[in-house]
């Protein structure tokens, strides 16, 4: 890809106002610890009903719940949208709440097949969207089951150098989120090595989703950040059923994240977000509510 030019974020012109709804259960008797070196994040995806339904008063009661700062999905890049709020207005929406989005999962397993030029237009369109809210980064967030094979593992990690290459320029960060199948095994080779050996570090970051690192790879989270110092710059937290392996909401399953957090090395890390895809007890607001409640009483002072 070629390079070209981006500005700066821009400074928005005001909007009107927000509604900013209530929390769903009010949470007292915890506060952030006054060591704690990241806002508390939640990736939207989780309550991606709400978010369908009313993307407002859903990042209302988002924040009034204790999460700072969100990672979004679903970009619409024809209309340069968010949930279907231009960038722009979601950008101040966001500011009114007092709220950031510090990263995206972006679309781009759809444009796996498609022609460069294809891709490059919707790359520029995903840089031009995350200026627009102030996000940090842009994440590939999926391989569609078509494509995973080892010889396309080294295409992806061709086309995660293109495309972090041209972001890095923009003045933005790349990142690469594993799921499962990048630890499966084909005859003595995993996709996760392909990515991690092909790919250059200044290009492409990683953002470990820690359930499947536990549930899929033979290598424990920790592990494969000391063994890849200063590419794992944002983390996935959220914990797995003790029954099913399923998702679950945090603290009630089987991944000790209070002693494992207490032990990562955090050097790399500038972004984490809380997140349980489904399998809710109750429903997805509730199961954020009770997700922060416990990050706050027992993660918090780890992170």
């Amino acid at each position: 890809m070629n390079s070209i030019p981006y500005p700066g974020r821009r400074k928005f012109i005001q909007q009107s106002g927000v509604v900013i709804a209530t929390a769903v259960l009010p949470i007292t008797g915890f506060s952030n610890s006054s060591l704690a070196s990241y806002k508390m994040g939640i990736q939207l995806f989780t309550i991606r009903d709400a978010m369908a339904k009313d993307p407002v008063s859903t990042l209302g009661t988002v924040r009034a719940l204790g999460y700072e700062d969100g990672e979004i999905y679903g970009f619409d890049g024809e209309k340069g949208a968010y949930y279907g709020i231009k960038a722009k207005e979601f950008k101040k929406m966001i500011t009114d709440l007092d709220f950031t989005v510090s990263s995206g999962h972006y679309d781009f397993s759809s444009y796996f097949d498609k022609s460069s030029d294809t891709l490059q237009r919707y790359v520029d369109q995903c840089i031009e969207g995350s200026l627009s809210i102030g996000a940090k980064y842009i994440t590939w967030p999926w391989l569609a089951p078509e494509y995973r094979t080892l010889d396309n593992f080294k295409l992806l990690s061709e086309k995660l150098n293109r495309i972090g290459e041209r972001v890095t320029q923009a003045g933005l960060g790349f990142a690469y989120h594993n799921h499962d199948f990048e630890f499966t095994d084909h005859d003595g080779q995993i996709g996760y090595d392909i990515i991690l050996a092909e790919t250059d570090p200044k290009w492409v970051k990683l953002q470990m989703d820690m359930y499947w690192v536990v549930k899929s790879s033979a290598k424990s989270p920790a592990k494969w950040i000391a063994e890849n110092p200063g590419r794992f710059v944002m983390w996935h937290i959220k914990d797995m059923d003790k029954v099913t392996g399923d998702y679950s909401e945090m603290g009630n399953g089987s991944i000790d994240y209070v002693s494992m957090l207490a032990t990562l090395d955090h050097d790399a890390l500038e972004y984490y977000y809380i997140e349980q895809g489904g399998n809710f007890k109750y429903n997805s607001m509730q199961s954020i509510t009770d997700s922060a409640v416990f990050v706050k009483a027992h993660l918090k002072k780890y992170l």
